[in-house]
């Protein structure tokens, strides 16, 4: 896999009036071309914050830290004017409400080809040819005599779709869609996903998604990596991650889904409560939620690779514990038995 984006050990604090506010912790993932990759967690768990820092977005109170690799090239070593100058060409972003991405006084058209026009030497006519083609490649029917409506006129999805048609008018490597579907019914979510699918596949532009609804990273991503409180704590294969879930965590995420196996059955629940990120436990954030907590959890694991396809960040992982020169576990978890746990 060619890598477009690696990020290496990077954290983001917030500065506050009652102290900083640990949001990402030591995060390190790499982004393949051609790749659409899924990062999933709860609300709060640093999903957004993490896709704001690549897109150069935080606002001044946060503190980023690591490297951001774009290319090869460190985002964090750039000026602002750069970074500006990338936004909307390399990298684009899709938000969760296109209402708030587009605004209420122009055409839709108008919007589309002000993105062309910010970053090519284009006239008008030929923006606005760019923007009627756009347009029509996602979906917006009647393009032409559309291009002037103003946002209000379409629905959500349609409004969804012309902010899909923006990000992507220059041809960007990177798209970050975070939540793109959570303010759209279920049947146009199914609609918007099937069209990053297929822009995806025509255009070989990298995605990341955002989304903590696990039905829609399974529908569309090749690999998903699980957040919780800010820490990154498993990566797999989306296929392998449903199949097999190896961190505690993605497990009590994927038995908390409805199923046809549970029907009629209360579902299950994580006990206990999200650490709070301004005053966070020393080791894995997991710790007091997890039923199969040992000493050495006091420590925060490292994420490593599990195998050639998976990264794991766990004691109970036998990578793990062998990076660390701890002895194997008497018996190997599995998702569903007991997992088996000896002296950490």
């Amino acid at each position: 896999m060619t890598a477009l984006v690696e990020l290496r050990d990077v954290s983001v604090d917030y500065a506050g009036h009652g102290g900083s506010v640990s949001a990402v912790q030591n995060v390190s993932l790499t982004l393949g071309e051609n790749e659409t990759f899924g990062l999933v967690g709860e609300s709060g768990c640093g999903k957004t914050t993490l896709s704001m820092a690549l897109m150069g977005l935080l606002p001044s109170s946060a503190r980023v830290t690591g490297q951001l690799l774009f290319r090869g090239q460190d985002l964090l070593a750039m000026s602002e004017a750069e970074r500006r100058q990338q936004r909307g060409d390399e990298l684009s972003m899709v938000f969760q409400d296109p209402a708030t991405s587009l605004d209420p006084t122009f055409g839709i058209g108008y919007q589309v080809a002000e993105t062309v026009r910010a970053h090519r030497r284009v006239s008008r006519g030929e923006s606005k040819a760019r923007a009627l083609a756009l347009l029509r490649e996602v979906g917006i029917p009647a393009a032409e005599s559309r291009y002037a409506d103003p946002p209000h006129r379409l629905s959500g999805g349609m409004r969804q779709r012309v902010v899909i048609a923006a990000a992507l008018a220059n041809d960007p490597s990177l798209l970050l869609a975070d939540e793109p579907t959570t303010a759209l019914d279920v049947t146009i979510q199914a609609q918007v996903l099937d069209l990053l699918a297929e822009l995806q596949r025509k255009h070989g532009t990298t995605i990341l998604l955002i989304a903590h609804d696990l039905g829609v990273v399974a529908q569309i991503c090749d690999r998903v990596g699980v957040m919780y409180a800010g820490q990154l704590v498993e990566v797999a294969p989306v296929v392998e991650l449903f199949a097999a879930p190896r961190h505690p965590y993605t497990r009590a995420l994927l038995e908390a889904l409805p199923s046809r196996g549970r029907r009629g059955r209360s579902l299950r629940v994580i006990g206990g409560q999200v650490p709070d990120l301004s005053d966070p436990p020393s080791g894995c954030r997991f710790a007091d939620r997890c039923p199969h907590r040992m000493d050495v959890c006091a420590t925060v694991p490292p994420l490593v690779d599990s195998d050639s396809r998976r990264r794991i960040a766990c004691w109970l992982d036998p990578a793990t514990r062998a990076t660390a020169g701890l002895p194997p576990l008497p018996a190997a978890p599995t998702p569903d038995a007991p997992i088996a746990v000896g002296p950490s």
